[in-house]
């Protein structure tokens, strides 16, 4: 990688001690920085009102006379100032004030003030307002005046004079080509950063305030598009790197195909041919799979783990919990058994010589696939020759955990799974160092849940359906969001239902699972459920991903409102799986948050996971629906894919031509926006 350019260079030495760590604390670690800390929003300094026709309801900045001032004990101590200029008078209230300020306002003294026109008991007034002493012939100011994000310490009086001195000291170079700056009809980066700086007086102020403004929308651009070329970049090194070639076979995959109850989807056979081209390159496949709850990823994968076993290649697959990991164990090995496939299993809950058991087979390479959670990626682990790493519920995983399952082999391939499906602006964007393919239809004989939405107060009714369900012969699930009492939250506990559900239906086996179970009481208990012999399972959300119960038909959510979309689609996806009619049932206690409410209203009305998904991502924004990706952080913070669209698209096809044609001016253009991505893109 080249070095960093001038507009990079560190702060100078005299900015240093407590101010340079508060500074950090902001990420302005350089010149450049300072730079691309742009303005939240501006007040206007550049406009004196009258007093008396200052607009109420908005920031305006008056001028006039102290004519008179007094500190008042009640109802609340305050220094209280009358202003007056030619057009009337207003007054100035200061709750928090200190002597030196009331040593200094005193009664002649021509002051300016800026601030909100709100009316008081006395008339007019402004209340704590920004204010100065000034003379008669203060110039006002020459643009609008910015005010930046900040932390305790850093006043925004000093964020200017920095950003002033940035200005003037920082390389404003711009690297894009103007070919391309021409056809895209965004202006240049210098005059772009100064405007937002320093508006003129004249400046579309609604424009600045939506990040409407061209120089905003240039802003935009060259953030999207450093995310573009650093995901381009590291996909195209991944792309240089060498991995086994895992070619069809068909050996292994048509026995399976022979032996499978059911016809794999169009869908799933097209996800299939694409795991099967990747596999068959010489270069590490890098692949997220996509699929709603139950469209049939865990058979995929099987067969893409076949795939690596008929060349000699050992598969592993991690899950992010021991149920989840268990039934995958539990539904691959039924598969690979009767193929002559070994498959170990290894979870954090094994004992010693069980392990160590493991451990030699993964080594020698007797064991062919491994199934497991984040044990599978720890230091004692070593594999003959592994060659595909699958991640199921990939974004659960840290991207630091997802490598080191990764380095157990030479350069394995990749194949990532996700049932919380992501929109298309932020597979375009957040992962667009991968290749995504997506199971876009359930099997048939699925059959649609009823969704409900029922008050807590109706906790009677839910009961009695619940009883009848499992009295004609059906299965229920009842899920509640903790363990322990929270006397904050005031939610249900699984222990407390489970009592109360079984004293309640004492005709009825009722069994309960959650995540503090030891792992061998976990597998009992869902094995007895999916055996039959229980009829109601009292669960938490460990049954989220990967429960396979088709006589489950009846699921009933404790306290709703208190979660998240991603986490109520799938678990109402643990129902529908057989060929009866199946309801789930989102208990709620009222009164609803606005948030709250248009979640349940969300769930309620779709049942299409990427629909849920879009809407998801409206109600939060990419930074909390991501979590962590790759390095930890959602790192966009002027533009917005989702009103953005247009710019992002546009980034993703310059980022293509910036790579083939202009390679230098990209890494420029990368330096200047993302000079911590690029110790990333050397992972």
């Amino acid at each position: 990688m080249a070095g960093h350019t001038p507009g990079k260079a560190a702060l100078p030495p005299a900015i240093s001690g407590a101010l340079s760590e508060k500074l950090g604390r902001l990420g302005l670690l350089s010149w450049q920085d300072l730079i691309l800390h742009l303005p939240l929003r501006y007040e206007d300094e550049t406009h004196l009102f009258p007093i008396r026709e200052a607009p109420g309801g908005r920031t305006v900045q008056v001028e006039g006379t102290i004519i008179q001032r007094e500190v008042r004990p009640r109802p609340r101590q305050a220094f209280v100032l009358r202003i007056q200029d030619a057009s009337g008078d207003l007054w100035m209230r200061l709750f928090h004030f200190y002597p030196n300020q009331v040593a200094q306002l005193t009664v002649g003294r021509r002051i300016r003030l800026l601030g909100e026109v709100r009316a008081g008991l006395l008339g007019p007034e402004m209340i704590h307002p920004q204010h100065r002493i000034v003379d008669a012939g203060t110039p006002l100011a020459d643009a609008l005046t910015p005010v930046y994000p900040t932390t305790a310490g850093v006043s925004q009086t000093r964020l200017r004079t920095l950003i002033k001195q940035a200005l003037a000291a920082a390389d404003l170079t711009d690297p894009l080509p103007e070919a391309l700056l021409a056809r895209l009809g965004l202006p240049p980066f210098a005059g772009s950063v100064r405007h937002l700086h320093e508006p003129p007086p004249d400046a579309d102020s609604a424009k600045l305030a939506s990040r409407r403004d061209p120089a905003w929308r240039r802003m935009k651009f060259d953030e999207l598009l450093a995310q573009q070329l650093s995901m381009r970049m590291h996909y195209r090194e991944r792309r240089a790197q060498r991995a086994p070639i895992l070619a069809a076979r068909g050996h292994l995959t048509q026995q399976l195909f022979a032996r499978l109850p059911f016809s794999l989807t169009p869908a799933q056979r097209r996800v299939l041919h694409e795991i099967g081209a990747d596999l068959g390159r010489p270069h590490p496949m890098q692949r997220l799979l996509q699929g709603d709850v139950g469209s049939g990823k865990t058979v995929v994968a099987a067969l893409a783990a076949l795939t690596a076993i008929e060349n000699g290649a050992q598969a592993a697959v991690m899950a992010p919990t021991e149920l989840l990991a268990e039934q995958h164990f539990a539904k691959l090995s039924a598969w690979m058994a009767p193929l002559g496939v070994r498959v170990a299993w290894l979870a954090a809950g094994l004992r010693k010589q069980e392990k160590t058991h493991c451990l030699a087979a993964l080594a020698s390479g007797h064991a062919q696939l491994a199934v497991g959670t984040h044990a599978l990626f720890q230091p004692e682990v070593a594999f003959h020759s592994l060659g595909l790493a699958i991640v199921d519920e990939q974004h659960r995983f840290g991207v630091h955990q997802r490598l080191a399952l990764n380095r157990k082999g030479t350069q394995p391939h990749q194949l990532m799974m996700s049932a919380t499906p992501i929109p298309r602006t932020l597979s375009m964007s957040y992962y667009a160092d991968l290749d995504v393919s997506v199971i876009d239809e359930l099997p048939p004989g699925r059959q649609p849940v009823a969704t409900k939405l029922v008050a807590d107060l109706r906790r009677d009714e839910v009961t009695a359906r619940v009883r009848a369900a499992c009295l004609a012969g059906r299965q229920a699930y009842w899920v509640c969001p903790l363990i322990e009492e929270s006397e904050a939250l005031q939610l249900k506990t699984a222990t407390e239902t489970y009592e109360r559900l079984r004293a309640a239906f004492p005709e009825l086996r009722v069994g309960l699972v959650h995540g503090r179970l030891p792992a061998p009481d976990k597998v009992a208990v869902m094995g007895a459920f999916q055996a039959g012999a229980l009829d109601l399972l009292v669960a938490t959300t460990v049954i989220e991903v990967g429960v396979d119960v088709p006589n489950a038909s009846l699921m009933v959510i404790e306290h709703a409102e208190r979660m998240g979309l991603s986490q109520l689609h799938q678990l109402r996806g643990r129902v529908g799986r057989g060929s009866v009619e199946s309801v789930c049932i989102l208990l709620y206690a009222s009164p609803l948050s606005e948030t709250a409410r248009a979640r349940l209203k969300i769930i309620y009305e779709h049942q299409d996971g990427f629909e849920i998904a879009r809407q998801d991502l409206l109600l939060r924004g990419p930074g909390e629906y991501l979590g962590t990706r790759q390095s930890g952080a959602a790192w966009l913070r002027f533009a917005d894919i989702e009103h953005d669209q247009d710019l992002l698209e546009a980034a993703r096809e310059a980022a293509d031509e910036m790579l083939e044609r202009f390679p230098e001016a990209a890494q420029r253009h990368l330096e200047r926006w993302l000079p911590q991505r690029l110790d990333y893109l050397k992972v």
